[in-house]
């Protein structure tokens, strides 16, 4: 892994860089490189989770905490949250594990920096990381959300995750089968952690014959559990199947996985569904109904606001959470009636709200 300076790099707009801030830093305590990117604060101070993974290098770290951000500022914007994207990333070596002593250090050094920003970024659970290292993280800064609820805070975000992404999978359903319901549907899920668990779990209840896959072998008990066929990963979006429910790690979409994709349509909780933006017209072009992922998973975002920023009770959370659906809808009638992708629509609202349009 490349060696860094401990000391923040900061970047303006230029060529396309349109990202207001980044900091990259070898953590004081850990040496892990560690970036956070704050894309806008055009609505209000930023919002992203700490995301802790493993990378071939860390400058590929520092490209999904750009990645990230940007997809969170157009998932705040979309959500009608005065909220910028924000996202932080520590990047571990392949093979790396983090946790002990160590895991401790790289929190309190992810905290130093976000303390640094002067509130224009908040950070909180992400891949990776969990409502107790953000306990951590608070020891250094005020500046985090989804402290545990033991501490007096509100969490982890998965619930809320996962309501918002079966009200958007439950519309992406009555666009590509109009009339139907979940029972007998075909449903492969990609991704079995904390959301995508629980949608397999409730897609189960309601009758949806599944196939899952998970890196974690650990994970076909979940399988077995709930009756459901279980694939290898790079098998699963071959799989026939009516829905593929992408609900792990991002970049999944490349151009191979879409012409090979055999369903109807796509919908899930992970993000940055697409390798490449030119995805969305590649998967039109076949016929697939694509839900833009940053408007199927926004439930952690208004979760983590409405609960802990403005100190909204759960239920009136969940009721928001569940308008996702809604806003989906409206932006399938939005692409429909222009001719254009349900991404392009999804931006094009999104650039209104930050008033790019």
């Amino acid at each position: 892994m490349t060696t860094l300076e401990a000391r923040p790099v900061t970047r303006t707009p230029h060529g396309g860089f349109d990202h207001e801030h980044v900091a990259l830093e070898a953590g004081a305590r850990s040496g892990l490189p560690i970036t956070v990117a704050v894309h806008s604060t055009r609505l209000g101070p930023a919002l992203g989770g700490c995301r802790v993974w493993q990378y071939p290098d860390w400058q590929d770290g520092m490209q999904d905490a750009l990645r990230l951000s940007a997809a969170m500022t157009l998932k705040c914007a979309v959500a009608g949250l005065d909220t910028g994207g924000g996202k932080s990333v520590i990047a571990l070596a392949p093979g790396e594990v983090l946790d002990g002593d160590r895991r401790r250090a790289a929190m309190l050094d992810l905290a130093d920096i976000v303390d640094g920003l002067g509130g224009s970024y908040r950070t909180a659970e992400d891949v990776g990381t969990s409502a107790a290292d953000m306990q951590i993280v608070r020891e250094r800064t005020a500046h985090v959300f989804g402290l545990p609820t033991a501490a007096g805070g509100i969490g982890e975000p998965a619930e809320p995750t996962a309501v918002g992404v079966y009200s958007a999978l439950r519309a992406t359903v009555d666009r590509a089968f109009p009339g139907s319901g979940l029972a007998g549907l075909r449903v492969t899920i990609s991704g079995l952690g904390q959301v995508g668990s629980r949608l397999a779990r409730t897609l189960a209840a309601e009758g949806a014959v599944l196939t899952v896959s998970d890196i974690d072998l650990g994970k076909r008990a979940l399988a077995e559990e709930i009756g459901a066929r279980w694939v290898r990963p790079e098998d699963a979006p071959a799989v026939p199947a009516d829905l593929f429910v992408p609900a792990g790690v991002g970049g999944v979409l490349t151009d191979e996985v879409i012409d090979g994709l055999d369903c109807r349509a796509v919908v899930g909780p992970a993000n940055n569904q697409l390798a490449r933006p030119d995805g969305a017209d590649r998967l039109a072009a076949r016929g697939i109904l694509w839900a833009p992922d940053f408007v199927a998973n926004a439930g952690g975002a208004l979760f983590a606001i409405l609960a802990d920023g403005e100190n909204r009770g759960y239920d009136e959370v969940l009721a928001r959470v569940n308008l996702i659906g809604s806003t989906l809808g409206e932006l399938f009638d939005r692409a429909e009636r222009a001719g254009i992708t349900p991404l392009a629509a999804a931006h094009a609202a999104a650039d209104e709200r930050l008033g790019r349009g």
